[in-house]
């Protein structure tokens, strides 16, 4: 009995060993690619002009997605677009219009990435101006109606209303928009339309009436001057003729004395 377990022990520790060998070799070692493809990051296939909608339970659209080519990678299940667009619809609002450079869509499809040169339009409603908003990254969350970014932002809200800031969360169900950081507001309020008519017309009048008056002072102005030098020009020929008629006069011999002599002269000549 003594010899059987001291032979059997020694078998027991090599089995062991072995398949702890085995356990470590299949841990450490990395997994062989598979020979179909999908464990590369390689496309399976393009689509142009992709363009793709969704609708709520009574059929009412709730968002398109569209983009000039979307490209699908098989390993991670996800989607990337080029120069993609995306519209959201709600019933009785305004829809929201969002584009960029480029794009990519999660593999479950809840998330949407928009990057570079990303604008967002609101339309006008309720007496509310177009709202826009431009940066350079936005996250879309599109069944929660969510869209978010931690990168500066630039909002402008027709007429005249512009806002700066660093990370948003704009929330479309509840029609808000939040601004995180960094916040600056250039407000121009707006004027009702028959004041601002009075204003620009008053305003409009009063100019007018200046251009007016500083034309007629320049009118007068040159009149005066045109005047001066009229009658300054008149009297110096005036004087002119004055001096030269009196030169005139002195130059002509007296007639009276020249008939005295000739009177005198013929009196010598027939006197006897």
């Amino acid at each position: 009995m003594h010899g059987r377990h001291t032979i059997w022990f020694p078998l027991a520790l090599l089995a062991l060993m072995a398949l702890i060998t085995i356990w470590i070799d299949r841990n450490v070692q990395a997994p062989q690619a598979k020979r179909d493809g999908s464990s590369r990051h390689d496309p399976d296939y393009k689509l142009n002009n992709f363009s793709t909608t969704k609708t709520d339970a009574d059929g009412n659209l709730r968002w398109v997605l569209s983009a000039t080519e979307m490209i699908h990678y098989p390993d991670d299940d996800s989607t990337q677009l080029q120069r993609p667009r995306f519209t959201q619809y709600t019933v009785g609002k305004p829809y929201t219009q969002i584009q960029g450079q480029r794009g990519f869509v999660s593999s479950n499809g809840d998330n949407v990435y928009i990057m570079d040169n990303v604008k967002v339009v609101r339309q006008a409603f309720e007496g509310r101006g177009e709202m826009t908003v431009l940066t350079e990254y936005l996250h879309l969350i599109p069944d929660d109606d969510l869209a978010t970014t931690d990168r500066p932002v630039v909002i402008t809200q027709a007429p005249k209303t512009v806002i700066y800031g660093t990370g948003m969360i704009y929330n479309k169900k509840e029609r808000t928009l939040k601004l995180l950081s960094k916040v600056r507001v250039h407000y121009e309020r707006p004027v009702e339309r028959g004041q601002s008519t009075v204003s620009v017309n008053t305003n409009q009048a009063k100019q007018n009436a200046r251009l007016v008056a500083s034309d007629r002072s320049r009118a007068a102005n040159t009149r005066t001057k045109q005047t001066t030098i009229t009658k300054a020009t008149t009297d110096k020929r005036e004087t002119a003729q004055t001096k030269s008629a009196a030169t005139n006069k002195q130059r002509q011999p007296s007639p009276n004395k020249n008939q005295t002599r000739i009177r005198r002269h013929y009196e010598q000549t027939v006197s006897p």
